[in-house]
């Protein structure tokens, strides 16, 4: 059972705060976070991104795939983590959001031949991606279009590969059983589908809004 004891509460709240900023973010970031919020599309947090950094170096990404560039600032924890020569593939359906991110990009010294900036439909351009040659997808996408993407995503993965699910707690509206909206209700069908699903391992952190980390078997 939940605490419900202030007091614990406010040491649980303390230390969330301290692993979320644990990684300090650099200005780079930073200045592609405050630009996200101005055009309004999500960033990821420091926690979760550190956390997205070290899931790319632990199975040695090579092929990534990005579903929702937004300001760049997930590319660049990606980018951090995969192998020097590694392509991120990033997909978003805003042009505008793209050259934001190619703008933090490009400050940030990355080569531009180790990503691939691709303003479309995610699911027309994922259509044309080779299936089982990623090993890492990250997906941030709008919760209507999560069980699509999803979809596309584990046949574009490899044995072994990583899905990443950002945003995964919803906004703290997931663990609420009586948040019945249409949003929740699409987030909460794609976390329960990989709680008892064979084809992989799966688990459910509790950093930035949540991430639903998965291993394709």
């Amino acid at each position: 059972m939940a605490p419900t004891d202030p007091r614990v509460l406010a040491i649980h709240k303390a230390s969330w705060d301290f692993a979320e900023h644990w990684q300090v973010e650099d200005s780079i970031r930073a200045h592609a976070r405050a630009k996200a919020s101005e055009i309004g599309c999500p960033a990821i947090q420091p926690g979760a991104g550190s956390t997205l950094r070290t899931l790319a170096a632990a199975v040695k990404a090579h092929n990534v795939v990005e579903i929702g560039t937004g300001a760049g600032v997930s590319a660049l924890w990606l980018l951090d983590g995969m192998n020097p020569d590694g392509v991120l593939t990033s997909i978003d359906i805003e042009a505008e959001h793209q050259l934001i991110a190619k703008e933090a990009l490009t400050q940030s010294g990355v080569s531009p031949n180790r990503v691939r900036l691709i303003n479309g439909r995610v699911d027309e351009v994922l259509d044309r991606l080779t299936e089982g040659a990623y090993d890492l997808i990250f997906v941030s996408s709008r919760p209507a279009e999560l069980e699509g993407h999803i979809a596309a995503a584990v046949k574009l993965l490899r044995k072994g590969g990583l899905l990443v699910i950002d945003n995964a707690l919803w906004n703290d509206k997931l663990a609420d059983p009586a948040q019945r909206d249409s949003d929740t209700v699409a987030i909460r069908g794609a976390v329960e589908h990989f709680a008892d699903n064979d084809a992989f391992i799966s688990s459910l952190l509790p950093v930035g809004g949540g991430l639903l980390v998965s291993v394709k078997r």
